[in-house]
């Protein structure tokens, strides 16, 4: 096996199937590789020594330890294909009998051309909400486009500004922005770029994901401190990031104070077989008047008026009625 003409190929039908993810896992005395997509499909079955020099060329060229078979790792990988670039997403780890399994994330890179919407006047919502200082939450699965989302608003509305991201790993190449990658090892991590990056003065952060009270706290005080903060944060709608935000520790005030709003998003497969975002969009009033963890009414209308207009199926919309 050549690793590299096998990547190349196996990448080549990832994107032409639209698919999300590939997995490189072990399955009794062979390896399997899967494509995840609209479903699972299987695509190749390799033998162990086939799949371990796949696995280590991929770590390899993410600069990712070699040594390492058995603790989690996390890298990035760019590649130029079909006249776009993409980025991918690497995580490894080894199972008890320390056979070593991998995914390779593919993020897709959108932009105007590619960059679709559900409900087009959403974006102008959208752009409302980051006006001004503050922290914008967004959430939804992983997969469904927030890293992108936030990237386009930013080459939008503040291309003039600076603009620093803090990532775990850093999945979107963006020149124009200060990108910064967290590293435990080197004790960077979010909390500690966050005050490293207050001292290099940018107008706009990105923080990669909040996830613990001290990320939150620290997301909070730049917000706070006169710079415009978006971030992504685990909840299943817009009105469920101040629960979550709760959840973590952070009180009620300095939510209130920090939080200009919340936006939770799903990619939607189309009748066309491309994809579409919707998102469930709220103001800091809103976010803060509902007691409901729950999409709100516009969401049902939008995916309704979709069935209408003949952009998505009626499977569609019951499958994604609830968020």
């Amino acid at each position: 096996m050549n690793p590299s003409q096998y990547i190349k190929r196996l990448l080549n039908h990832a994107i032409q199937q639209k698919t999300t993810d590939i997995y490189i896992l072990p399955l009794g005395d062979r390896y399997t590789v899967i494509f995840n997509g609209r479903e699972n499909k299987q695509i190749d079955s390799l033998k162990v020594n086939e799949a371990e020099q796949l696995i280590s060329y991929l770590k390899f060229q993410a600069n990712m330890s070699m040594s390492e078979h058995r603790r989690p790792q996390a890298g990035t990988l760019h590649r130029f294909l079909f006249n776009s670039k993409i980025d991918l997403r690497l995580s490894t780890v080894g199972d008890y009998l320390c056979r070593e399994s991998m995914v390779l994330r593919i993020i897709y890179r959108l932009n105007h051309n590619n960059y679709q919407l559900v409900a087009p006047q959403q974006w102008s919502q959208l752009l409302k909400l980051i006006q001004g200082q503050g922290l914008v939450l967004f959430s939804g699965p992983m997969g469904s486009g927030k890293t992108t989302t936030m990237y386009r608003l930013l080459r939008e509305e503040c291309s003039n500004q600076v603009v620093l991201t803090i990532e775990d790993p850093v999945e979107i190449e963006e020149p124009s922005f200060l990108q910064l990658q967290v590293n435990v090892q080197a004790q960077m991590n979010y909390q500690n770029l966050i005050k490293l990056g207050l001292r290099h003065r940018p107008q706009v952060f990105i923080i990669g994901e909040i996830r613990d009270y001290e990320t939150a706290q620290a997301a909070i005080e730049a917000a706070l401190s006169g710079h415009l903060v978006l971030s992504t944060i685990h909840a299943k709608s817009a009105s469920g990031v101040v629960s979550r935000l709760k959840q973590l520790g952070i009180a009620d005030y300095y939510i209130d104070q920090a939080l200009l709003g919340a936006c939770y998003q799903r990619l939607l497969p189309l009748k066309n077989d491309d994809f579409a975002v919707l998102f469930d969009i709220k103001e800091h009033d809103e976010l803060l008047m509902q007691n409901e963890n729950g999409v709100g009414s516009e969401w049902h209308e939008l995916l309704f008026k979709a069935v209408k207009e003949q952009k998505i199926s009626k499977e569609i919309f019951y499958k994604f009625e609830k968020g």
